[in-house]
């Protein structure tokens, strides 16, 4: 596969190969990079490229894109019920004071890689045919193939990035916060670590059902994802083995600490931390598309919005909106993820999928007329 990665410190482009190692821990990485699985692009295309995934990484950081694109998402969730919408920021909610649980905000914040494991190595699994356990292997021993490492790497970001606003708004306008594909490979060698140790840690858990069916260890996953006690386990790992590969102290939070203390959020922010996930899932997607199917963001967007996007692709959508939507449930309340709802995505109905759907489309509406515009400009 060849890629064509910006260089963005002399405003050039170069082509390259995808270079992949193993580190000591068993683990993978991918350079930030747009690849391409055709010949080289030429230099309009090239320019077009570049010029569409600067408009999306700068409205990423952009609140008041941000809060647009979460009040729009917030109309589709509601329009796709059938049900009016409430109104959805009122000019109270930036002053009213949300409080949070510090022990959830702390188990949400370092339990993202496992949403993301988890949704990524379910497609993985059913794409190939392969036991999920199988691919937890993989994964933990390096064996994964390119186009996995990829996928997993975006679903990572999506995950993450879900929950930054449920943080501090003023998260989105960090360094790192920025389209998955212009990461340097520090960042993404991160996501990488928490990947493989996360994969360590549900591998060992899932032992019991090893050699069971597909079905089996699918049915022991959704346990696990709604038992609030390996949530603060999975998580209280996760933090730990992260911190000390960045050689850092962990300061995450025990899973047996104190349950009273707590962190003031405004309602405004939960609001729309709550209604964007869609956005994230559809943009870290699109950009796994756009690397591996060699095309420009807007005409992915085209196609999911005009609905002749394949199935496949479809669904690939739906899975990144539904890791972002388990990612942002813990800091809602850590209770949330016992729901029946909370579930591998193997075992949601029709109606839930299409819901998580709907939010993507209505996403690739709004980021595809905010290209259109801007490159008219």
């Amino acid at each position: 596969m060849v890629v064509a990665y910006f260089n963005w410190q002399n405003n050039a482009y170069a082509d390259t190969k995808i270079k992949y190692r193993n580190t000591k821990a068993g683990g993978f990485f991918i350079n930030g990079c747009m690849a391409c699985s055709g010949p080289s692009k030429s230099s309009d295309d090239l320019s077009r490229l570049k010029q569409e995934v600067t408009i999306i990484d700068t409205l990423l950081r952009d609140p008041a894109f941000t809060e647009l694109m979460a009040g729009s998402l917030d109309s589709a969730y509601y329009n796709g019920l059938g049900r009016p919408q409430p109104v959805f920021l009122n000019n109270s909610d930036a002053a009213t004071v949300h409080l949070m649980r510090l022990k959830d905000e702390k188990i949400a914040t370092s339990i993202a890689p496992f949403y993301a494991l988890e949704c990524g190595v379910e497609m993985l699994s059913k794409k190939s045919g392969e036991s999920f356990l199988t691919w937890l292997q993989k994964i933990i021993k390096g064996g994964a193939d390119s186009n996995a490492v990829l996928l997993l790497n975006r679903f990572t970001n999506a995950t993450w990035k879900a929950g930054q606003p449920f943080r501090d708004m003023e998260r989105l306008k960090r360094y790192n916060f920025r389209v998955p594909g212009l990461l340097s490979k520090e960042e993404t060698d991160k996501d990488a670590v928490q990947i493989v140790n996360t994969a360590k840690k549900l591998f060992s858990v899932m032992s019991p059902v090893r050699k069971g069916t597909q079905e089996e260890q699918l049915k022991f996953l959704r346990q696990l994802l709604q038992d609030t006690t390996f949530a603060q386990t999975i998580s209280a790992y996760a933090d730990s083995t992260y911190s000390v590969s960045q050689h850092q102290v962990p300061v995450g939070v025990h899973p047996n600490g104190p349950d009273t203390a707590t962190v003031k959020k405004m309602l405004k922010q939960m609001k729309v931390a709550t209604s964007i996930a869609g956005f994230y899932a559809l943009e870290c997607g699109l950009d796994y598309l756009v690397t591996v199917r060699d095309m420009l963001p807007s005409r992915i967007l085209q196609s999911l919005v005009n609905n002749s996007l394949s199935k496949e692709d479809e669904m690939l959508f739906a899975r990144f909106a539904n890791a972002t939507w388990k990612a942002g449930q813990p800091f809602r309340g850590l209770n949330r993820i016992t729901r029946e709802t909370f579930t591998p995505f193997y075992y949601l109905s029709e109606p839930d999928i299409e819901k998580d759907i709907v939010q993507v489309k209505a996403a690739g509406s709004i980021l595809l007329s905010s290209l259109n515009t801007r490159i008219n400009l």
